[in-house]
């Protein structure tokens, strides 16, 4: 494991108790404070789809579940208190029920995201860490230094961090290959997995990064 950890297992066996798990995406309908939400139905319809959700994933074999605010757009670089205070509340009402490891992706705010994680006690957080991006939202530059000890200051280092090296909407500024970025993430800024995304939500990933990305950091994760 990345993290110097004497646990020989990946940090995907750790988790959920198998090297390749199925990890089901929990979205939150349009969150208090943005564009899209309804404030007719309010918190309480949130919460409610998110339960009908839960109950079809959980019945269905998954290994674990990520809770992913995708109605929130246009996504923001640094999230607003009001989108942050209803997601942990909307998943801290679903806690009772989860019986799976559960993850939480704030996009695209790594410390909103830490802070979630933290409130709710949830097990991983995937965010874009590292890198400068030319984005739909700017330039985007996130601070994987800040985002760690932000981590140790919230005393959550069970927290993992999983990085999206290829995110949505962006492209890298840095002229590296994936591989060459998928290794010195790992080794500078303690990635516990390595993610490659699609250019877009839904789109297909690209195999031949993540057949490289696997190539470069053949001991840790690569989704």
């Amino acid at each position: 494991m990345s993290n110097g950890s004497a646990d020989h297992r990946s940090v995907l066996e750790v988790l959920f108790g198998r090297p390749k798990p199925v990890i089901a995406m929990m979205h939150l309908p349009p969150l208090p404070g943005r564009p899209l939400y309804d404030s007719h139905k309010g918190m309480n319809a949130i919460v409610e789809a998110l339960r009908r959700d839960l109950d079809i994933l959980q019945g269905s074999g998954i290994d674990g579940l990520l809770f992913c605010n995708e109605g929130d757009r246009p996504y923001p670089l640094h999230t607003d208190r009001a989108p942050i205070a209803a997601m942990a509340a909307a998943i801290g009402e679903l806690r009772p029920h989860i019986g799976l490891p559960y993850g939480v992706d704030l996009l695209w705010d790594p410390m909103a995201a830490l802070a979630v994680a933290s409130a709710v006690r949830a097990s991983f957080v995937r965010e874009v860490f590292t890198g400068v991006y030319d984005s739909d939202m700017g330039l985007w530059q996130p601070d994987a230094a800040a985002a760690l000890d932000y981590r140790r200051q919230l005393s959550s280092e069970h927290v993992r961090l999983f990085f999206n090296i290829e995110p949505e909407f962006a492209r890298p500024i840095a002229q590296r290959s994936i591989g060459a970025l998928a290794r010195s993430v790992v080794v500078s800024s303690l990635a516990d997995a390595i993610l490659i995304s699609g250019a877009m939500a839904g789109d297909e990933d690209d195999l031949r990064h993540i057949s490289e990305a696997r190539a470069a950091v053949p001991n840790t994760p690569v989704l």
